[in-house]
């Protein structure tokens, strides 16, 4: 007999390989509450920067500038997340009984992974930009410290008690406890558990938490071997995750929008998966060199706002000052290659000036041959003239 059909044979209460969830996952110190979704959520966040700026340096990039983006990135993150989940759960907040303001509490769990990573990556392409950093060697050094910081995160979802699959008697199944405040009300988010077992259901928050795990493995292991690049590691991070979530959402049985019987999530991570799969196999290969990675120039913190006016514009007055060389090199080249124009004239014209210079000169060439003839008779005279003094001379001695 399998241990799966020995599991289906005995009721819950024999098997005791079960497992307990949380009897809570909020804790009142004073006025606050402590979350554990929100902790989770915040851990992870950190180790994916500490890991991203340990491998940005690794590749030859400046120290911090994984925290900058960061600061860009994060916020833009945190409200896709929510938007995507409020986006495709609208029923739970604007459908009949829904609370709309509940869209605004995203410590009471419900973030979309795919509105992260989609306005994540606009919020780092915004401080890519700013920070003159390319982008794809960034989503590269940052993409196993983003698969690392989901496995964190779906123990937040386990505190909640939230994202199980159908109900199941496997003897790693997940038991889902009955949660009550302190005036007895059912409150299975914010509750205390009493014990009573409500059900018991798939672990599909820790299948997807050793899937993130095995894909942050595979994502070290390949980079350090091949040294991928162009941002084709971040692309292969996005189709390792929703490969394992497509299985994932089969199992699921949570309340969801559905679309021709299937959870729309199904359909966004074979599409998502695709269009990752196609990046990875047609982008450039190759990777950058440290000296792309590095913009040469200090950065003011993200939080520095007047720092961070004067720094652009100084890059601006920069580029300006840059362009003005340009132009000048530009126009004194004009006007050197117009001063050759002038002082040296085409084939053509040298040869009629020089055509010219010939006849003018002809003149001239006649009168010296005139004069030339008439040199002999001149010479003629003066020798008849010598004889006659010679000649006198002579009689004189």
């Amino acid at each position: 007999m399998t241990i799966r059909a020995l599991a289906d044979s005995l009721p819950a209460s024999d098997v005791l390989a079960y497992i307990p969830s949380p009897s809570r996952g909020v804790w009142d110190l004073g006025p606050f509450p402590l979350r554990a979704y929100a902790l989770c959520i915040i851990i992870g966040i950190v180790v994916a920067i500490w890991l991203g700026e340990k491998r940005w340096q690794q590749r030859g990039g400046q120290a911090g500038n994984v925290l900058d983006v960061a600061m860009f990135a994060v916020p833009f993150g945190l409200v896709g997340g929510r938007l995507y989940h409020v986006a495709t759960d609208y029923q739970k907040y604007f459908g009949e009984g829904g609370h709309p303001l509940d869209a605004l509490k995203i410590w009471q769990g419900g973030l979309g992974i795919w509105g992260a990573v989609l306005l994540g990556g606009i919020g780092a392409w915004i401080g890519c930009r700013v920070y003159r950093i390319p982008l794809p060697a960034f989503g590269d050094a940052i993409a196993p410290g983003i698969l690392l910081a989901q496995a964190i995160g779906r123990l937040g979802n386990y505190f909640n008690q939230e994202l199980y699959g159908r109900e199941t008697k496997v003897p790693w199944g997940l038991e889902i406890y009955l949660r009550y405040d302190k005036n007895g009300q059912l409150d299975m988010m914010n509750g205390v558990s009493t014990g009573v077992v409500e059900k018991i259901v798939q672990p599909t928050f820790l299948y997807e938490l050793v899937w993130n795990l095995l894909g942050v493995g595979v994502l070290l292991y390949l980079d350090r071997k091949y040294r991928i690049g162009h941002g084709r590691l971040f692309a292969l991070y996005v189709a390792i995750y929703c490969f394992g979530r497509f299985f994932v959402e089969l199992l699921r049985d949570d309340e969801a929008t559905h679309i021709a019987g299937l959870r729309v999530n199904t359909f966004t991570s074979f599409i998502v998966f695709a269009g990752a799969l196609a990046y990875f196999v047609l982008a450039t290969k190759g990777r950058e060199t440290a000296e792309m990675l590095r913009p040469g120039i200090e950065r003011p913190w993200p939080w520095q706002f007047g720092a961070l006016r004067a720094f652009g514009a100084t890059s601006a007055a920069a580029a300006d000052v840059s362009l003005a060389k340009g132009e000048a090199a530009e126009a004194a080249e004009d006007t050197a290659e117009a001063a050759e124009d002038t002082a040296e004239p085409s084939g053509d014209d040298a040869a009629s000036e020089s055509s010219s210079e010939v006849n003018e000169s002809e003149p001239d060439g006649d009168n010296s041959s005139e004069s030339g003839d008439s040199t002999p008779e001149a010479t003629e005279s003066a020798s008849l003239e010598k004889t006659k003094t010679v000649d006198s001379g002579k009689n004189g001695s």
